[in-house]
């Protein structure tokens, strides 16, 4: 159903908002469309069939598309962090007043039903330029912002995007001010894990530590070792758990003590903890047999410590990792778990063992079809 035939938006002033707009005029894929509401009311919304979302402010529901739908607002910051805001929607609020409240003037356009751009605030002249630039003064009451312009360089710097250098001297406001640390560690997250995502994951953590925000929200990683981290990151190939092992590649080189600092600080999720914990295995692996590579009992040790015998899906990727670093090693690894994996217990239950006597044996003869496939080599 087209906008103009709609029924349920007839007669409203209606503006596709945001990433919709913004995207189109770069010839990036177009994901979910907002819209925002000039000049009508909750009940009015709701007469007309849209669902009422919004806890906060008033966002609905179109009752086909199933689109969102807000009232134009304004806010006005009260407290600290990106929730400390007092929202004020109503009629009188105009469509530029609601496009100011925004981060950055690329997401600051609006378009017409009729596709006329509507521009107050210079994003599409930011857009030609490749500039992130915020809208407004406003733009050190929000840190959630620092996170956001961080992780749109991710997405864009490949377009050849730069942050503008007065956008650049807010974000170190308010790292400086402390107001960064009133995010809390899952909104933290939410913005970083799309980041692992993009095309450019370097970009949001080059950004975060050039404003001093990362030093704030991630210690562990804000070290003169984030540009190799960064580089050792960019290596993991594509593939449906991408920003699970860049994750882990990004933290593979610190103790437990502070992986768990990271992952805590963050609230990262259960996989991409345990991720980061297996990388860190396997390049201490690699430090510790060096030279002597073809050590059966370590690559026994190894494989028992990523717990492959019952997670057979972890080695494959671990392997990559290794493969970067060190080919040879990996290659090794490789022929060890092909072998090791090919003795299973049905055969020593067979044989009569039992109990304790059944895991020792296992254990043994796996490293031993090891030890002798390495020395062929």
């Amino acid at each position: 159903m087209s906008v103009d035939s709609d029924t349920a938006i007839e007669g409203l002033d209606v503006y596709l908002v945001g990433g919709a707009v913004r995207d189109a005029r770069l010839g990036w894929p177009v994901g979910d469309r907002d819209w925002v509401v000039v000049g009508t009311t909750p009940e009015e919304m709701r007469r007309r069939g849209f669902q009422s979302v919004g806890r906060d402010f008033p966002v609905f529901l179109h009752p086909v598309t199933h689109e969102e739908y807000a009232l134009a607002r304004t806010e006005r910051k009260q407290g600290h962090g990106y929730t400390g805001f007092e929202i004020h929607a109503s009629p009188d609020v105009t469509l530029e007043q609601d496009l100011a409240r925004r981060d950055f003037t690329i997401n600051a356009m609006a378009e017409k039903p009729s596709g006329e751009l509507v521009d107050p605030y210079g994003g599409e002249r930011d857009l030609d330029a490749r500039r992130l630039r915020h809208v407004s003064p406003a733009f050190v009451e929000d840190p959630l912002r620092v996170l956001r312009a961080a992780r749109f360089l991710a997405r864009y710097r490949q377009l050849g995007f730069g942050i503008a250098p007065e956008t650049q001297a807010l974000m170190r406001q308010l790292a400086a001010s402390g107001e960064v640390g009133y995010l809390v560690a899952e909104r933290v997250w939410t913005e970083t894990g799309k980041a692992l995502g993009e095309v450019d994951p370097g970009a949001y953590f080059e950004t975060l530590d050039a404003c001093g925000a990362l030093a704030v929200l991630m210690p562990p990683l804000a070290t003169p070792a984030l540009a190799t981290s960064l580089e050792r990151m960019s290596d993991v190939t594509d593939g449906e758990d991408q920003a699970l092992w860049r994750w882990a590649r990004l933290g593979e080189h610190l103790d437990d003590e502070s992986i768990t600092a990271l992952n805590d600080g963050v609230k990262a999720p259960n996989a991409f903890r345990e991720a980061m914990r297996l990388a860190a295995l396997s390049r201490r692996l690699r430090q510790h047999i060096g030279g002597v590579r073809r050590n059966a009992s370590a690559i026994m040790g190894w494989l028992d410590a990523i717990d492959a015998w019952r997670r057979p899906e972890r080695v494959a990727p671990l392997l990559a990792l290794i493969a970067h670093d060190d080919g040879a090693l990996a290659d090794d690894l490789a022929l060890a778990w092909r072998l090791a994996s090919q003795i299973l217990p049905r055969a020593l239950l067979e044989e009569g063992f039992q109990g304790p006597a059944l895991g020792q044996e296992l254990a043994r003869r796996r490293e031993e079809t090891i030890r002798e496939a390495l020395e062929t080599l």
